[in-house]
């Protein structure tokens, strides 16, 4: 499930969950709103100096679990989250900044099919990052990171 990227909609759907909208929760989400890029949950941490970690951490399994952010593994291997805007989807991670994009092909889904004939399985579900250098790095120059070359497979 995915919802409306918007604060009331995201608080009605926890509602609608049986969650409570706490003051916490309720800040916690209209940072998330305000933000046009990925998040971790340090950066919430670092935003939310009067909220608890815990809170934090608690928060971002909830949204997590409802539908509202997706996870995402940086190249690195740290968590990334980013709002969900659609129902299916892939994401971009920019290696140089971390924004995250998200796109949606039906060329990806019939490569899948194809591949599920050949893995003696049944595929149940996958997940697609593809790390870039976005535009704006790519317009600024912006050197690659060290550590993100010896990750790159």
């Amino acid at each position: 499930m995915t919802v409306e990227i918007r604060g009331s909609s995201i608080l009605a759907a926890l509602e609608n969950q049986g969650y409570r909208s706490t003051l916490p929760r309720r800040e916690i989400i209209e940072n998330l709103e305000k933000r046009n890029d990925g998040f971790t949950a340090e950066d919430l941490v670092r935003d939310l100096p009067h909220i608890g970690r815990a809170t934090v951490f608690r928060t971002i399994k909830l949204l997590l679990e409802s539908g509202i952010i997706c996870k995402l593994s940086l190249i690195s291997g740290e968590p990334r989250y980013s709002l969900a805007h659609t129902e299916h989807h892939h994401h971009t991670v920019c290696v140089t900044c971390g924004a995250i994009g998200e796109f949606h092909t039906g060329t990806v889904e019939r490569l899948l099919r194809l591949i599920g004939n050949d893995v003696g399985g049944t595929i149940i579900g996958h997940r697609i990052e593809l790390y870039i250098i976005c535009a704006k790095c790519a317009r600024e120059n912006r050197p690659i990171p060290s550590n993100v070359l010896t990750h790159v497979s």
